[in-house]
């Protein structure tokens, strides 16, 4: 399980962090992501998970994409 925020702050470690999170730059890599064929929780609030169904080629693939899409950023 993980959570992605995008903020200058070092942490969050409470939802008023969470709150001054950029909702928009996270818009923008989902839906980057997702052209890239990887599906994440669409809200900046939800979680993500792996599970052992993912592989290294699974894992793989979502890096390259992350990369490619924060480079969109």
């Amino acid at each position: 399980m993980f959570g992605l925020f995008f903020t200058d702050s070092p942490s969050v470690t409470c939802f008023q962090d969470v709150q001054k999170c950029d909702v928009e730059r996270f818009k923008r890599f989902f839906h980057a992501m997702l052209a890239a064929g990887i599906y994440l929780a669409p809200s900046a609030y939800e979680a993500c998970f792996m599970s052992l169904a993912h592989g290294d080629a699974e894992i793989r693939l979502t890096l390259e994409a992350a990369a490619k899409s924060f480079a969109q950023l």
